[in-house]
């Protein structure tokens, strides 16, 4: 699985968006801004978001956007698949799939099924609370 730049990027605003929650709206620009994200992307990105209610928005002076819910509700798991579709590692294991005339001898379905349990276990156990609260490594050096 590659998460792409839509999904990282939506990660990434909820993140900005809960580490500035003052209870107003917050101008998109300001965001791409501090997370040195173009804005027409973000634009394009912000809407999968307000229509699945994980931002709200309000246009006009004073306007932008903020959380609709405390960061702790929101899981990564949750905006992956919003933003990447499903999280399944092959295609026969996606929601909308179609049966497979092969599943009841597929020698590797067991595998790819556990990967899939464990990449939604994990990311559904991670929320953006727990990603805003971590500190970042400032003197990283490799």
């Amino acid at each position: 699985m590659k998460v792409s730049t839509r999904g990282r990027y939506a990660l990434r605003v909820l993140i900005d968006l809960a580490e500035h929650n003052n209870g107003s709206y917050i101008p998109m620009k300001d965001v791409a801004a501090r997370q040195e994200l173009s804005l027409k992307y973000l634009e394009r990105i912000v809407p999968t978001l307000t229509k699945a209610k994980l931002i709200a928005g309000v246009h006009g002076k004073g306007g932008g956007y903020k959380l609709t819910r405390s960061p702790e509700e929101y899981s990564v798991g949750e905006v992956l698949r919003l933003t990447e579709g499903d999280l399944a590692p092959v295609a026969c294991l996606a929601p909308d799939a179609d049966p497979c005339p092969r599943a009841a001898e597929c020698r590797t379905l067991k595998m790819w099924q556990g990967f899939y349990d464990m990449t939604n276990k994990y990311f559904d156990g991670i929320s953006i609370a727990d990603l805003a609260q971590t500190e970042t490594a400032d003197n990283y050096v490799i």
